[in-house]
């Protein structure tokens, strides 16, 4: 069998980050001799997570535009000129037979240099409103793999194939796993669970909201997993040693084993990121959403509402979050039915094939 060799670039979240990491995972189910690279932004956390999940990265000095006037904006013509170099050579010497982006600052240069040396491209967009990256490649790219219906809006709709978003595989097999989970995380199994995510980088709005909720946790008799990212976690830590002896409220800066913090899970309070949400769902957890408001065109909020309209999460704005997280959540935890409505109805929405579906179409473009 010839050596495939394929290169992958996307990141600056986990939420570019873990689907790329899928469909390496996902290609070598399907065709087992494979030579990956992965390309990244330097400095940025895909630099230390993609080496953990076991394979090579190289990393490009580049960064994206901010709002306001920055020295970093006088620099960005600059990354861009030194990434497209950087982007040749590793293209020259790597050769690969196919390039495939997920999304963010590096797969812009890595992209655009494998579509101009004429080889496969394939881009997978995870978001209702696509990233200025991969509505910039759509015109030269082979194929592109998206979530949502109606993406002809913003991709050349012949190129369009919907596979869903490709999630952390050990999330599709957590049924019957929440004793297990629950004995992980040194927890009591008569208790709820609330599992808090803000994302890969943590939200500041759901910490400060959590924070604020925490001396009723006690007397509440539910116990906490929360995942707070890196800047966050010093101030949760010291909080969370306040008012608990550490039985029932465990502080994370990142959760590596998701698939246990999904299984121990009553209850999910989460930023409405794709990859959360296409989680959420593979998972079947009912969830509170708090989307971001730091995003494109809202796009967190649309995600969100494609749930709420189905009876398939809760939502409540960033600026409500403070006010009206810990009544919400309260509610919610003293409604059996209506937790298992939310459960029923998010799993509909399960597309837990989706990294083998875009695995196929990789092939395919190899192929023709």
């Amino acid at each position: 069998m010839k050596q495939l060799k394929v290169i992958i670039s996307g990141g600056g979240t986990g939420g570019h980050i873990f689907p790329a990491v899928a469909i390496a995972n996902a290609i070598k189910t399907v065709y087992s001799n494979v030579d990956f690279l992965f390309v990244g932004a330097k400095g940025r956390m895909e630099m230390e997570k993609v080496p953990l999940a076991g394979y090579k990265i190289e990393g490009l000095w580049i960064s994206g535009l901010q709002r306001k006037f920055t020295l970093s904006n006088l620099l960005f013509p600059i990354k861009i000129i030194a990434s497209i170099i950087k982007a040749k050579k590793i293209f020259t010497t790597f050769q690969p037979d196919i390039a495939i982006g997920t999304g963010g600052y590096a797969s812009g240069p890595m992209l655009q240099v494998a579509a101009t040396k004429g080889i496969p491209t394939l881009i997978q967009e995870q978001n209702s409103y696509p990233g200025i990256t991969n509505k910039i490649l759509s015109a030269k790219v082979s194929k592109i793999c998206v979530a949502y219906e109606g993406m002809e809006k913003y991709f050349p709709k012949e190129k369009i194939v919907i596979t869903g978003n490709p999630i952390r595989k050990d999330i599709t097999d957590i049924t019957g796993k929440r004793n297990e989970a629950i004995r992980f995380f040194e927890l009591d199994e008569n208790k709820k669970t609330v599992l808090v995510i803000g994302g890969s980088l943590g939200a500041k709005t759901i910490n400060e909201s959590i924070k604020k909720l925490l001396p009723n946790i006690n007397v509440s008799n539910i116990q906490l997993i929360w995942q707070t990212g890196k800047t966050y976690f010093p101030l949760a830590q010291e909080a969370a040693n306040n008012y608990s002896d550490n039985k029932t409220i465990k502080v994370f800066d990142f959760i590596s084993k998701m698939n246990m913090a999904y299984a121990a899970a009553d209850v999910v309070i989460s930023r409405a990121g794709a990859i959360s949400l296409s989680e959420l769902a593979v998972a079947g957890k009912a969830s509170i959403l708090i989307p971001s408001p730091n995003v494109a065109e809202n796009h967190q909020t649309k995600n969100a509402m494609a749930l709420v309209t189905t009876n398939a999460a809760l939502m409540i704005s960033d600026n409500d979050a403070r006010e009206k997280l810990e009544q919400e959540l309260m509610s919610l935890l003293n409604n059996e039915s209506q937790i298992k409505q939310l459960e029923n109805s998010i799993k509909k929405l399960a597309k837990p094939n989706a990294a083998e579906h875009i695995a196929n179409e990789v092939l395919k473009l190899l192929n023709r």
